[in-house]
């Protein structure tokens, strides 16, 4: 199986970013980590040993990018709306580096949003926010609203609000999305949500799936038993769902 790292000084990041590659051909797949994780989580997992034979028979390619969770969401000594504007960069790095770069190393119509965890809301959120770049979804035991509060899970931005949270909370800006042609793309979609029955954040979950039902915006809700929020369930859950 082809491995590759890469990395480049990020002009939107301020910093150099890294990145791991698995594959040669098919499907891209675009690869958030965990809030805790880097670039290289996602083969410490052994997620990319669960998924070696299609990577190796050329259905997958994964591009496995860092996290900056901890210099922007959860990097609680900054003022709430510098953590949410460098989050805003790191998707404009995203979509501005990492996709022509995806695309340039190989140009498969497809390509997929994954994560888990808060890997899964950064995948959704993206996905939801640019349609038009993504044919399919695949999101584990995700958080698609910050700002609740359950358990001990707090409101990220600790009352804080701006049009930047809205528009990175994909439970917020989704109920309220009226434009035709970003529905269309949303409509045309594959996507996957999956979340344990006692995760926390299980009625997050059902509600964005409720959400998407009003929009007519087709979908796989998927519920496992127990809390199901750890390399052991995502690695079983990669092989039915990516």
């Amino acid at each position: 199986m082809q491995r590759e790292y890469h990395q480049w000084h990020s002009p939107r990041m301020g910093r150099k970013m890294e990145l791991l590659v698995f594959g040669h051909a098919g499907a891209k797949v675009l690869v958030f980590p965990t809030r805790d994780g880097r670039f290289y989580e996602y083969e410490s997992l052994r997620m990319v040993q669960k998924l070696a034979h299609k990577i190796a028979a050329g259905h997958l390619q994964l591009f496995c990018v860092d996290s900056v969770d901890h210099e922007s969401l959860y990097c609680f000594w900054k003022q709430p709306s510098e953590r949410i504007h460098y989050h805003v960069q790191f998707e404009n790095y995203i979509v501005h580096e990492v996709l022509p770069f995806m695309q340039d190393k190989n140009a498969h119509p497809c390509t997929i949003a994954h994560g888990c965890s808060l890997g899964a809301y950064h995948a959704t959120n993206i996905a939801f926010r640019h349609p038009h770049l993504f044919q399919k979804l695949s999101a584990f035991s995700g958080r698609y609203d910050l700002t609740l509060s359950v358990e001990h899970f707090t409101d990220l931005f600790s009352g804080y609000y701006d049009d930047n949270i809205y528009f990175h909370t994909p439970n917020h800006f989704m109920a309220n999305l009226q434009d035709t042609e970003h529905l269309q793309h949303l409509q045309n979609m594959d996507i996957m949500l999956v979340i344990g029955k006692d995760d926390p954040f299980w009625g997050n979950n059902q509600h964005l799936s409720n959400i998407l039902h009003s929009k007519g915006i087709k979908h796989q809700f998927h519920e496992w038993a127990g809390r199901a929020h750890c390399g052991y369930d995502w690695r079983r859950m990669v092989s039915l769902y990516l």
